[in-house]
């Protein structure tokens, strides 16, 4: 008899959990046509394999063991509870409505369009997709946005409800409603991404497992979508930007700028499969604004070095946003990149019109960047004024801590 040591299918179950949840538990709710039940199936596979695998060994194909699992638990069950069932609301599959399953036969899919259903609040919508589909706990989940762990569950309890009563189809839209739909969840897995990329407080700069889960979800996307120029922009756009990742914070854990970091550890490997994602989308489709947003990024990843940076580039690229996706955000990075290229005053001229915008008041990188171009200039006092409202208005740590050491600099200078 096989006998696995207990860390080895730990490992496993784990890697198993990354990798085949949306999976497991996709199949399991088609089945139970309930999200409540189609959980506890799915954790109770896993639980089970934590137990078998031990004796039976690691199966080759862990994913469909845990699905076979979760599957009989769920037979099992609607056997025994098939009369008391009848009155309850369940998910509709609605197989009367022709939809693209024929081509994207994946269970995961449904279970991704359902989670962002527009039925949903965006905040229900995060919040579903991070537990259902990447499988993060009820605490993870509220940790991400925040709030303790029974109002976290009360919200998810909630949205699953309104997906039942509102008999909202367990089903890929039909063709002409799947453009619609699909902003909805390209829009969901960017913003778990950048939520985990600069998490808005804490201690940690990264919160890496959202950062995972939102680059999972897209790969996951792409993979059931191959032929959508927009899944392949924005896996383009969260590969280009965590390339970088190692580098962002030093071993101290202070924050390290683009001009800081050691490019030499940047991940070529992440890089070149997000600039042929970007070339895949660029030659399916005219730019999206996540085509474009990649392609600044690119332009960030493959320059030699921070001096070598094509800053003209990147204004055009910024110029091309402002041009169709306007927002006072776009116009900040612009004048960022128009100060490289052309020294801080003329950054700060460009800031300048920004500093009245109401939609920046409390975003503290604008009284960062602005900090910084009166520290180039040596205007120092004005300089320590703007770092001080940064500093005010950050909230996370790492951040907090780099302009604490910024403004230190600033009044070392003063004296």
């Amino acid at each position: 008899m096989t006998d696995v040591a207990a860390g080895a299918v730990a490992q496993a179950v784990a890697s198993a959990h990354r990798r085949e949840w949306a999976k497991v538990l996709a199949a399991t709710a088609k089945l139970t046509r309930d999200l409540d039940l189609a959980e506890e199936f799915t954790q109770d596979a896993y639980t089970q394999a934590l137990r078998s695998w031990r004796e039976s060994g690691i199966p080759d194909r862990p994913g469909a063991w845990l699905t076979t699992v979760a599957r009989n638990r769920a037979l099992d069950f609607l056997r025994r509870e098939d009369l008391a069932r009848r009155s309850l609301p369940l998910l509709v599959p609605d197989a009367s409505a022709p939809g693209p399953e024929d081509i994207l036969e994946d269970d995961r899919l449904r279970l991704v369009f359902t989670c962002c259903h527009p039925a949903l609040s965006r905040e229900a919508q995060v919040a579903l997709t991070l537990r259902l589909v990447c499988g993060l706990s009820t605490g993870e989940v509220a940790r991400a946005f925040l709030v303790q762990e029974p109002t976290m569950a009360a919200r998810i309890t909630r949205a699953k409800k309104k997906i039942a009563t509102a008999r909202i189809p367990y089903r890929v839209p039909a063709h002409d409603q799947l453009a619609g739909r699909l902003d909805a969840v390209l829009e969901v897995t960017h913003l778990i991404f950048t939520t985990g990329h600069t998490a808005p407080s804490g201690e940690e700069l990264v919160r890496q497992d959202l950062v995972d889960s939102a680059i999972r979800l897209a790969r996951m996307l792409r993979l059931l979508m191959p032929g959508e120029a927009e899944v392949s922009a924005l896996l383009a756009l969260l590969l280009l930007i965590e390339a970088r990742s190692a580098t962002r914070v030093d071993d101290g854990g202070r924050l390290l700028l683009l001009s800081e970091q050691d490019r030499s550890r940047w991940d070529r490997k992440l890089i070149a499969e997000g600039v042929a994602a970007l070339t895949d989308a660029l030659g399916r489709a005219a730019p999206s604004r996540y085509a474009v947003e990649a392609a600044l990024a690119a332009v960030h990843a493959e320059a030699p070095s921070w001096q070598d940076t094509d800053w003209s580039a990147i204004i055009a690229l910024y110029d091309v946003m402002r041009a169709s996706w306007p927002s006072p955000v776009v116009d900040l990075n612009r004048a960022v990149a128009i100060g490289m290229r052309d020294g801080a005053e003329a950054g700060l001229q460009a800031l300048e019109s920004l500093t009245a915008e109401p939609a920046l008041a409390v975003y503290h990188y604008l009284s960062a960047i602005r900090a910084d171009f009166l520290r180039q200039l040596g205007r120092l006092p004005e300089a320590a004024a703007a770092y001080e409202e940064a500093l005010v208005l950050a909230g996370n740590a790492a951040e907090r801590g780099f302009l604490g050491a910024r403004l230190d600099a600033v009044r070392d200078a003063m004296r």
